[in-house]
């Protein structure tokens, strides 16, 4: 079973490295829910020997419905992908009427020419996975990472188990969202050919004084003085349940 962990930093890279990990997606920004990392970042995780390296091409928060001008910037920033020898990209664009923007991803698919291409779980806000499935597939995108439509893989395990039997091997389904040690092999045990993770943990920051008066952000409630990271004890247990 190919196992990825969505990594936010150098840590979860060296994370992902010492426990075995097959491939990470590189990205910044998790309370975004993740947009393009940065060039140090990239740059770093692909010195990492023993790694697959998928780079997020998203070049900003909010929905998927990119303009002509986000395109192009996405095509720029996989141009730059490969220039660091990423193996792969991960990206996700649909239409305001909830459909994979068939168009738009083909384009970006043939500016990946060379490298693999995830489309994200974008998918799972499309109006009808079935089609959408079949669109990701037409657009030439070698993986689909989704939770079936649901908050959480385990919730969809139905419906992942339904598009790994559509996909009959035209396209990889990798199962994310929620995704740990108690419920790993009950998803490997639908069909996917992946399992996407971010064993996320937030720890405290270094800093000893912090400034009640000022958010960086603009946005009460954010938590600046914490680090999104990985646990490496979550990823360890979670590739000894797929061994067991």
């Amino acid at each position: 079973m190919t196992t990825e962990l969505c990594a936010y930093t150098c840590d979860a890279c060296d994370i992902a490295r010492r426990t075995g990990v097959t491939r990470i997606e590189l990205c910044a920004a998790p309370l975004e829910g993740g947009t393009t990392p940065s060039v140090g970042l990239i740059r770093y995780a692909r010195r990492l020997p023993g790694l697959r390296l998928s780079v997020m091409i998203r070049p900003r928060g909010g929905d998927f419905c990119y303009t002509d001008a986000e395109t192009a910037l996405m095509a720029e920033e996989i141009r730059f992908a490969r220039v660091c020898g990423a193996d792969g990209v991960v990206l996700g664009l649909l239409t305001p009427d909830g459909a994979v923007d068939e168009t738009r991803t083909a384009q970006l698919v043939r500016e990946a020419e060379g490298m693999e291409v995830t489309f994200h779980r974008a998918f799972d806000m499309t109006c009808d996975l079935g089609q959408a499935l079949e669109a990701v597939i037409r657009t030439g995108c070698c993986r689909v990472l989704t939770s079936g439509g649901c908050n959480t893989a385990l919730e969809g395990i139905g419906t992942l188990r339904a598009l790994a039997a559509q996909a009959a091997g035209r396209i990889e389904v990798m199962a994310g969202s929620g995704v740990n040690p108690s419920n790993a092999r009950v998803l490997a045990a639908a069909g996917v050919d992946a399992l996407h993770f971010s064993a996320r943990r937030e720890r405290e920051g270094a800093m000893r004084f912090r400034n009640p008066r000022v958010s960086m952000g603009g946005c009460a409630g954010v938590p600046e003085y914490t680090v999104t990271d990985a646990d490496e004890t979550f990823v360890r247990e979670l590739l000894a349940a797929l061994k067991a």
